[in-house]
């Protein structure tokens, strides 16, 4: 049987809650937005009314009022909220398939292959889907159906609010290839400047670059992105269930004032890196990797990341890594407005691990057990009864930190 691959994407999923729990707002421009307090001060959702004002996702606030003058901002996101209708839809397409995939509280991959034997052909399937999402929680979704999982989350972009878009392996050429190559999922940011440096413009001029050209220029995401041009993407859709487990912890921050160099961004690495130890001690595990995320003055994401020689559970060698990290690939083009680090390749603290003469373990236990023992510390008498020295005067760090979850990626 020929895949059947569908992605539902939820409609301004943030506003569109926001609005469904509050009816006298529904036909009014509406932004759900961070702190202004905590410089957190961003639009992050937007209904289409807010939309059509011009603003976007990422504007601050005041340029968001400024486009949009009557346009009502709710600083104050009910996240459980999201959280809350967010597993309802997911239940709601596990009734249909159990290969469910998230992305996110507002995105979902469903493999319909054999469930179109009970339920019908897959566009079937997508309507059904969109009506009983509207029926039983007022809010909309887009789905993108088709026999893969790129061309299926790109065609639930192409038609928004509340529509279904169907890509086949007969008319993705006609569909896909006349689109900018930015709307492929992969295609960030700066490796889009990269390719328009080589006057590659739409999906197509891609899908027709020669392969180790485009190894040369992205290095291997070069392949997997020709390949996905290409209609040749096959990756499955993973069960629900088998992304229970915790596969990656980050902890990130947006500062009160702009880092405008390293030593200001290795505190609040240090920072952060703290919670992150906290949690791999509470879930028993050990890091083998460690990544890095910047967003700098221009509201512009880099990401980077690298596998660990040896696993970590210490705080401060996390800390260590991220930053080396850090200073390797950031350039200081711009100041640093947020900074993320999280760690993956996870794995049981118990788990043998094969070790070299160069590896300082009796360092590395002695490091791990003093951070115990602080953390022990700050739960039996507060969680600033004790902190690095560096740390003591550090003025970056919003008051209101503390309260901040940690993003698990399961």
């Amino acid at each position: 049987m020929e895949r059947a691959i569908l992605h539902c994407d939820m409609n301004n999923f943030y506003a569109s809650v926001e609005c469904m729990l509050n009816p006298s707002i529904k036909d009014k421009p509406v932004a759900v937005c961070g702190s202004e307090a905590d410089r957190h001060g961003i639009v992050l959702a937007k209904n289409y009314h807010a939309k059509d004002y011009g603003v976007i996702t990422g504007d601050a606030i005041w340029q968001a009022k400024k486009k949009c003058p009557d346009l009502i901002v709710i600083d104050t996101p009910h996240f459980d909220e999201y959280s809350k209708y967010s597993k309802l839809a997911r239940n709601l397409y596990r009734e249909y398939t159990d290969l469910v995939e998230p992305m996110g509280l507002d995105e979902c991959w469903l493999d319909v292959t054999k469930s179109t034997l009970l339920f019908g052909k897959p566009e079937k399937i997508a309507d059904e889907l969109r009506e009983k999402v509207k029926c039983k929680f007022g809010l909309t979704i887009s789905v993108g159906v088709s026999f893969n999982k790129t061309f299926a989350k790109l065609g639930s972009d192409l038609k928004k609010p509340d529509a279904t878009t169907i890509i086949t392996k007969e008319n993705f050429k006609t569909v896909v290839w006349p689109l900018p190559v930015s709307c492929l999922f992969g295609v960030g940011r700066k490796t889009n400047e990269k390719l328009k440096e080589k006057f590659i413009y739409t999906i197509g001029d891609l899908a027709n670059t020669k392969i180790d050209r485009l190894e040369r220029m992205l290095g291997k995401n070069g392949f997997a992105l020709y390949e996905a041009a290409n209609g040749l993407e096959n990756d499955e859709v993973q069960r629900y269930e088998e992304l229970d487990e915790v596969k990656s912890i980050s902890h990130g921050i947006t500062t009160v004032k702009d880092l405008s160099n390293n030593d200001e961004v290795w505190k609040v690495m240090l920072e952060l890196a703290q919670e992150i130890g906290l949690k791999l001690r509470t879930k028993q595990l050990r890091a083998g990797g460690v990544s890095v995320s910047i967003r700098d003055e221009k509201l512009y994401w880099e990401q980077y990341q690298v596998k660990l020689k040896s696993s970590e559970q210490s705080a401060i060698n996390i800390a260590k890594h991220a930053f080396e990290l850090f200073k390797l690939r950031y350039d200081w083009e711009r100041k640093v407005r947020n900074v993320t680090i999280g760690v993956m390749y996870l794995s049981s603290e118990d788990k043998p691990e094969q070790i070299t003469i160069f590896d300082a373990i009796g360092q590395k236990d002695k490091v791990e057990k003093a951070e115990r023992v602080m953390e022990e510390l700050n739960l039996r008498y507060g969680s600033e009864v004790v902190k690095n020295a560096t740390l003591v005067s550090v003025d970056s760090l919003p008051k209101s930190r503390r309260k901040i979850i940690y993003n698990e990626d399961k």
